[in-house]
């Protein structure tokens, strides 16, 4: 019998928290680890950490990288949206000769926006053996890979448009306040122009998508603006008045030669009353997808990030996108 598929959890936020819940649940996974440099967090139980009711589980939170050094196989990594920020965790990583699954949007496909940094992890992957991916559910999956999987049924591609409305009320309350839910219009922009409030990911689906169908951007551009509340809004965490903002309303646009190819729109705010997720592929055939209510941001987060673990195992060394894996739902009773 094949041994399990030794796991370690990097960073042990409310993501990461449900991540290490949700790989618990799968017998090919053993958890050997988890790390956190928050002093609350540190030396601590991660059953206990990570709100499992089964505990304790008997594996400290870690607030060094030495762990790495345990022989993971996988490495499930879950700290910031931005790869710059964390190019060194992940090459400490790669170095520790584990794979990785990461929730860094920027990683999900950094070919375009930090092209010598993909080189350089796309390297140290291969020179190790191992190989990366940045994924999730939205860049990673519903406005990228889920564009690509519908594309089999076409004869040619023109254009694309995707468009993506979020109930942030039913989001996590980190979710809620990166959207800029109960500031002022003025307040939002302020926080824009700092990089404070954005969704981030847009631009690298954009570009997975062109590079996928051979649609030619040659550009990307990216508008965010803010929602604003036409009535009150109570969450479980906080309250919007009628005229403050409930979240943000973004749009990227792929342009080849000044024609516009690829049309993605993101309303995350919360109130939504139509969430849901539309792609629309305009060719021969014509053809639109619709997912009446929309794919949960944080739940479809975990399930892909795990249910990617098999597949960035089998897939050779480098850094990979989602484009790349065959992903499937990984059952809780599937043998390593």
């Amino acid at each position: 019998m094949r041994k399990k598929i030794r796991a370690i959890q990097y960073g042990v936020g409310p993501i990461g928290a449900a991540l290490v819940r949700l790989m618990r649940e799968k017998q090919a996974i053993e958890i050997i680890g988890a790390i956190d440099t928050d002093p609350a967090k540190a030396g601590r139980d991660l059953g206990e950490v990570a709100g499992a009711a089964d505990t304790p589980w008997g594996i400290p939170v870690s607030a060094t990288t030495d762990l790495l050094n345990e022989g993971a196989d996988i490495v499930v990594h879950s700290t910031s949206s931005l790869l710059p920020g964390v190019a060194d965790q992940l090459l400490a990583c790669l170095a520790a000769e584990s794979c990785v699954v990461s929730t860094c949007e920027e990683l999900a496909y950094p070919y375009r926006k930090y092209p010598q940094l993909a080189a350089q992890l796309d390297a140290e992957a291969k020179s190790w053996g191992v190989a990366l991916v940045g994924t999730g559910v939205n860049p990673g999956f519903v406005m990228d890979k889920l564009v690509l999987t519908l594309s089999a049924g076409v004869q040619r591609i023109d254009s694309v448009r995707v468009l993506r409305i979020v109930d942030a009320a039913e989001r996590r309350l980190p979710l809620q306040k990166k959207v800029g839910a109960g500031l002022s219009a003025a307040e939002f922009r302020e926080r824009v122009a700092a990089g404070e409030i954005k969704h981030h990911g847009l631009p690298e689906s954009v570009a997975m998508v062109s590079d996928g169908l051979d649609l030619g951007v040659d550009a990307i551009d990216e508008a965010i603006e803010p929602m604003i509340a036409a009535a009150d809004v109570r969450t479980e965490f906080l309250e919007v008045p009628a005229g403050q903002v409930a979240g943000v309303h973004q749009i990227a646009r792929g342009t080849a030669h000044g024609h516009e190819k690829i049309y993605m729109e993101l309303q995350m705010f919360v109130g939504a009353k139509l969430p849901g997720d539309t792609i629309e592929l305009r060719g021969a055939p014509n053809l639109t997808l619709t997912i009446p209510g929309g794919t949960h941001g944080d739940l479809a987060t975990i399930a892909i990030v795990v249910n990617s673990i098999p597949a960035i195992l089998a897939a050779p060394a480098g850094l990979r996108t989602s484009a790349d894996l065959p992903m499937c739902f990984f059952p809780p009773a599937a043998k390593p």
